[in-house]
């Protein structure tokens, strides 16, 4: 069965963060990309995960886990950032936290009656991850409807987010719903077929 999802596009960059459950009935959740205050879901948060560390994504992750008491799994490679944000994005006023959890490629995270995959996707960001589970993919900000993840910021590079996505639309089936850090959600196969900025992986399919 495909996850229960709501949407709340938070903030002045209307950051997308979700909230998601394993069915209509589920009293828990798990909160993916919570980048700015202001979401207090009406159901036991049993696990925030964070996709990468840009600081649209991180504002709202340390007051949600203090409210609710639920742990953070965020890429291990980028949590430092979330440690000491002032260092990285000063002026952001972002509450630093330290992730419980430090993901990998491959990790497994059980929670709320879902379990979510642990994908390596960098490109937009180095140590960027997205989450999959039963037909969703939580992308961050590595694809978008009609779009992709920015790669004129530091540390950002083409040709390796173009191999990510190339990666995704390899190793799952064309109707995997995905869930971008901004915007609509759409599908996998809508985006091979027709996204601007996918056409060299079009000519190589």
């Amino acid at each position: 069965m495909a996850p229960v999802v709501d949407t709340h596009a938070l903030g002045p960059t209307e950051t997308n963060c979700y909230v998601v459950r394993a069915d209509p009935a589920a009293q828990e959740a798990v909160v993916v990309d919570p980048g700015y205050e202001g979401v207090q879901p009406e159901f036991d948060v049993a696990a925030i995960l964070v996709t990468h560390c840009h600081w649209d994504h991180l504002g709202g992750i340390a007051g949600l886990a203090a409210a609710t008491g639920a742990p953070v799994y965020m890429p291990e490679s980028e949590a430092p950032v979330l440690e000491n944000p002032d260092a990285f994005y000063p002026g952001q006023q972002i509450p630093p936290y330290s992730a419980d959890v430090r993901l990998n490629e491959g990790d497994t995270i059980d929670a709320g009656g879902l379990s979510f995959t642990t994908i390596s996707v960098p490109g937009h960001s180095p140590g960027h991850v997205a989450f999959a589970t039963d037909g969703a993919l939580f992308s961050g900000d590595v694809l978008f409807a009609g779009s992709v993840g920015r790669t004129d910021l530091p540390f950002t590079d083409w040709d390796t987010l173009v191999e990510s996505i190339r990666r995704l639309v390899d190793e799952f089936p064309p109707e995997t719903i995905v869930y971008p850090g901004h915007g609509p959600a759409t599908t996998l196969g809508a985006e091979l077929a027709s996204n601007p900025f996918l056409a060299e992986l079009r000519a190589a399919t």
